[in-house]
């Protein structure tokens, strides 16, 4: 055998398994790579606005928000100029509110009102940034805590009541603005009833002049609100524990006057006023 038969002989079995190793190991590369571009495979590419809008309301719908999130944004990166994309940007605050995400929402609201400020949709748009900061009673008219009440701050309560206000004035004839204008009335006592925890705090404490103080701001601030009963009653026991005896008979005849037979006291009423329940 010559030396280059030798060769031949030996150099086969030794590329062999070498090249089923290669071979394999493309393979697997190979199917690795397939999953890949599978996991990012979009299944909306191509799609029109109107595909795309049309598929989102029904995952809105069906309450898939994630899903329903997914739509909406392409929409806008996708077709920005579009009708479909204004109204996207409508959709995508109701979805991010409903799912919880309440700041993604209200920021949705922001950069539509900052983007179409004359938009026919935007007495809806006031409306549910009204509703998104309206914080349930439970959150501050709850009996105290050890917690100091002066550190919870109405601040959403207040935005509430503003987003209302602007969509009453801006357009009185609105289907929102019945409801709204209900909830104005709520919040306002509800701000007030904030304002007489506070003052009830600093009475049961024994700081009668800061409890007087409070109370007299929701009397002159939010006059003739179902919380100024209690408001009068803190008012009228704290100049009483000051020694302050023609100011304690004047929130006295104040209170009778405004309400007459009222038993409230600077510990609360005898039992829960019936105003207006918004939920």
């Amino acid at each position: 055998m010559t030396s280059r038969n030798a060769a031949s002989s030996f150099s086969g079995p030794r590329r062999g398994p070498a090249l089923r190793a290669a071979f394999a190991l493309s393979v697997v590369l190979l199917v690795a790579g397939c999953g890949g571009a599978d996991s990012k495979y979009d299944p909306t590419a191509g799609w029109s606005a109107e595909q795309l809008y049309a598929d989102a309301k029904e995952e809105v719908q069906a309450g898939n928000w994630n899903q329903a999130r997914e739509r909406l944004t392409s929409i806008e990166s996708r077709y920005p100029f579009s009708v479909h994309a204004q109204q996207a940007l409508i959709e995508l605050a109701y979805v991010n509110w409903k799912d919880g995400e309440n700041e993604q929402a209200l920021a949705a609201i922001d950069r539509f009102q900052q983007l179409y400020p004359n938009h026919p949709g935007t007495d809806y748009m006031l409306y549910l940034k009204g509703l998104i900061n309206f914080t349930p009673a439970s959150a501050f008219m709850t009996s105290l805590t050890g917690q100091d009440p002066a550190e919870r701050d109405p601040k959403g309560l207040r935005a509430s009541y503003d987003a209302f206000s602007e969509l009453v004035k801006r357009y009185p004839d609105s289907r929102y603005s019945t409801d709204a204008r209900q909830r104005m009335t709520w919040l306002v006592n509800a701000i007030a009833m904030n304002e007489v925890y506070v003052a009830r705090y600093y009475y049961d404490r024994g700081a009668y002049v800061a409890a007087a103080n409070r109370a007299q701001t929701v009397i002159t601030d939010f006059e003739g609100v179902p919380a100024a009963e209690q408001a009068l009653a803190i008012l009228e026991e704290s100049y009483a524990k000051l020694g302050m005896t023609d100011l304690k008979n004047d929130a006295e005849r104040v209170r009778q006057q405004n309400y007459p037979g009222s038993k409230a006291t600077a510990e609360g009423l005898p039992k829960e006023k019936s105003w207006w329940n918004p939920f």
